[in-house]
Formats: C-alpha cells, structure tokens, sequence
C-alpha cells in the first residue's frame, strides 16, 4: 500500500514548520562535528534557525490556508503564537548559554530538544484535528521531560523530571481519554466538522463527559490549580534557563491548545466549558496568590504565581467572544515575556555554587549594581500589574474580557487576587532596595550578552506597556468578530 504525497500547494502553509524541522535536523548532524569548546556555533545556529523562522512566518511565507484534509490550520491567531513562540524561545537559549556551560551541562541536545519542542508547539497552535493536537502535544512534552532531566546528577533535577514524566503522562492520558469521547460522540476527528454536529450530538452524556476530561487536561497542561501539583516541583528543580523555556513558549502554544479545542470544535457548548474554565480561574487565582505568599524560595514564589496568572489567563477565555480570545492571547504573550524575565533576573546573578534563587540572595541588590536592581524592578512591577508597564494592560484587558461575558463575579476576585499578589512581588523590590545583603554575595556576572538580552527583556516590560496599543490590535485582528 502507497501512501498519497500531498500536491506542493498543500504544504505551502506549513513552509515555516518544515523549515524549522529541516534546519533542526542539519543542526543534530552539524553538531556532531563541532568540538566540545566550539559548541557555542551550534548555539548561535539554534538562535538564527528560531529567528528566521519567525522572519518566514512574518512574511506570510507559505501564506493562510486550512489543508492536508483539514488536519492543519494557518490563520491570523497562529501566526501571532507562532511569532511569539520563536521569538521567546530564542531569548531562552540565550540565557541557557553561560548558565549550562559553567556547570558542565551544555550538550548539544539541548537547543535541538528545544527547537524540536517549538516545532511541536507551532504544530499545536495550528492544529485543525483532534490527532494534530495529540500529536503537537507529545511532540512538546517528550522534549520538555528530556530538558528537565538535564542535570542527570542533581538528585532534585532527577525528582522533578520523574515528578513532570509521571504527572504529565496522566495529564495526556486524561486529555486523550477526553478526545476518544468527543470522538466516539461525534464520529469525527476534525475540529470543523466536530462544531458542526457537537450541539446536535446524538450522545449528548458522551459529549459533555469528554468536555470535562478535555478542560482538565487543558488545565493539567497549563498547571492550573487544582491541576497544579506539577509545576512548582519541576519549575524549582529544573535548571533556572530550562525554566525560562518551559515557563514561557509553553503557555502561549496551551493557549493555542484550549482555542482550537473549546472554541474551533466545542463552540457550541461554549456555555457549559465556560463554567468549567470560570471555576479553575477562581481556584487558580486564590490558591496560587495565597500559597505565594508563604514563599522564601524565589522560584517556588514564581511558580506560584504562574498558577495566578494562569487563573488571569482564563478570564479572557471565559469571558468568550472575540474580545475574550484576544485579551487571553495578549495576556499570554505578556506573560511570557514577563516569565521570561523573572526567571532571566535568577540567572544574571547566579554563578556555579550560587543558584541565586532565594529572596534573600536579591538583599541589597541595589547598592551592589543600581542598573539591574532597577530592572528586576521593572520586570516585579509588571508581574504585579503596576501602571503603566505592561502586566498591567495585560489584567485590564482580561477583567475587560470578564465583565463584557457577565462574570463580575470573577472580575472581582481577580481584582482582590491582583491586590494580594502585589504584595509578594513587592517582597523582592524590598529585599533589593532597603534589605542589607545576606552575606557574602557575588557581584552580577559581567557576561556582556546576558546582561545584553536580560536588559532588553526588562526594558520591554516598560517599552510595550507605554505602546500596548499595537499588540493588543494585533491580537484583535487575529479573532475577528
């Protein structure tokens, strides 16, 4: 048996993809020739293949088009994941470099278990099946599990890889189990023809019970609460640059994820999963604030926020409509450039033997480098929604989203969770700014580049929030009305 090639038409929109995939195959060929102290070439490769990946999908290389079957799906909202995607994940090799490299953890696996974690994600946002999702999905978490487990002999690496494998087999399991009931009910795996016929299911139980099963796999995935156990485990015992990675990229493409699901095949149903996407918001947004609190390890403090922002996430999402999608998307990007930089403040002023990610380690910050103290401020500011920097639009936007869906409500606890959350967030300003240094801390590392990107980073924060206008009408017109 043959199987039918596609014609070239037919692949055109996935130009971008093929081009990544090809490029991150020459790379594992490449790197095997490339000597033990040269390998920063098969780094600097890995940063170019991600940027002229994002210059193709700028472009419109390939252009918009639903094909192979309708199996894979190119528009508006995929681009804008896609873009931010690369982009962030090339900031995240950036600062992998230096931190791998002194502790001896740098091989040449890692930014190709990255780029191929990327082409997963970009294949999820595109998504336009139920066996394009699974797949996209597998492909981003079997590279994430590899990437955790880098530091094979770090006993709470090896934990926290065991801890992501067990808990986000059973997150895929659960999703999957969702998709075959969703499956069974409609008989279709396309996501088009399963809006169609999804509010006129002669298995209504069936449908309604694979809704359930998929938004709790959807939660898993984001580590909403109370899916949550995963992510602060594996955010602290993974090391600081492959948090940055799979803090980051990974939330914009489950954003993808939920999109194409809930909206592009269960719209129909829109009233019963965003009851179920309300409820997680809510959890999410007081479990996590409130456990952040008791935080002194910066890291845990910043995975439980991450559950919070998740929860802010998810009031866009069930705020419905396009106005919803768009603030959930912008939140999204927003988040991860913030994620992005948090994590990157742990690895500017680390060193091999000082991870740097306690709150303590951040005491008197300001008299020791004045420059990066007003950074990290930059980048606490706007995770804690201070006008006028970006986080900041990013919660008006998804509150806007709520209240326009009728859950003032919801809106209201996410305004009193912003309050709580400031608090944490203003711990670290504290500790930098009026705290004398808890011993002997090293000065910030003089690794020109690092501090190069980790500027820029922080410096956005500030840049897009003064101009946010633009994002948020790029986000609008990738949902149109």
């Amino acid at each position: 048996m043959t199987l039918p090639i596609p014609p070239a038409t037919e692949l055109l929109p996935l130009i971008p993809e093929l081009a990544l995939v090809a490029a991150t195959f020459a790379l594992l060929m490449i790197d095997l020739f490339v000597d033990e102290t040269k390998r920063v070439v098969t780094h600097l490769l890995a940063v170019l293949i991600l940027l002229v990946t994002a210059g193709l999908i700028v472009a419109g290389v390939g252009g918009h088009g639903v094909v192979l079957n309708g199996m894979f799906v190119r528009d508006g909202a995929a681009d804008v994941m896609k873009i931010a995607i690369c982009v962030v994940s090339a900031a995240s090799l950036v600062y992998a470099w230096s931190y791998l490299r002194e502790r001896g953890l740098y091989k040449g696996e890692v930014p190709v278990l990255m780029l191929f974690a990327v082409a997963g994600m970009m294949l999820l946002v595109s998504a336009g099946s139920l066996v394009t999702v699974y797949l996209g999905l597998e492909m981003l978490a079997l590279s994430s599990y590899a990437l955790v487990a880098v530091d094979r002999d770090s006993p709470v690496a090896s934990e926290a890889a065991i801890k992501y494998f067990v808990l986000g087999s059973l997150a895929s399991g659960i999703l999957l189990y969702g998709l075959s009931l969703i499956y069974g009910a409609t008989g279709t795996l396309d996501l088009a023809q399963i809006r169609s016929v999804s509010d006129v299911s002669s298995n209504p139980d069936l449908m309604l019970t694979g809704l359930v099963f998929v938004v709790a796999g959807i939660a898993f995935k984001f580590g909403a609460a109370p899916f949550h156990m995963w992510l602060p485990d594996v955010y602290h015992g993974a090391p600081t640059p492959i948090t940055i990675f799979i803090g980051a990229a990974p939330k914009l493409a489950i954003f993808g994820m939920a999109y194409r699901l809930l909206e592009s095949g269960l719209g129909p149903l829109d009233g019963r999963w965003q009851v179920l996407v309300a409820g997680l918001a809510a959890i999410s947004l007081v479990l996590g604030n409130l456990i952040a609190l008791a935080q002194t390890n910066l890291k845990r403090m910043l995975a439980y926020s991450t559950i919070s922002h998740v929860g802010f996430l998810f009031l866009g999402l069930a705020g419905g409509g396009a106005q919803g999608y768009a603030a959930a998307m912008f939140y999204a990007i927003s988040y991860a450039i913030m994620s992005a930089a948090a994590f990157g403040a742990i690895v500017v002023l680390s060193r091999a033997g000082f991870e740097a990610d306690k709150i303590d380690d951040f005491k008197g910050l300001n008299a020791r480098s004045p420059w990066l103290a007003g950074l990290v401020l930059c980048v606490m500011a706007s995770l804690a929604g201070v006008p006028p920097f970006l986080g900041f639009w990013a919660k008006l936007a998804v509150l806007r989203a709520a209240l326009q869906g009728g859950l003032m409500w919801l809106a209201i606890v996410g305004i009193v969770c912003a309050v709580i959350g400031a608090f944490y967030y203003l711990r670290v300003i504290k500790a930098m700014y009026f705290d004398e240094p808890a011993g002997d801390a090293p000065a910030p590392r003089a690794d020109r580049p690092l501090r190069v990107v980790f500027g820029v980073n922080a410096l956005a924060l500030l840049a897009l929030g003064l101009f946010w206008n633009p994002i948020m009408a790029w986000c609008q017109q990738a949902f149109p009305a």
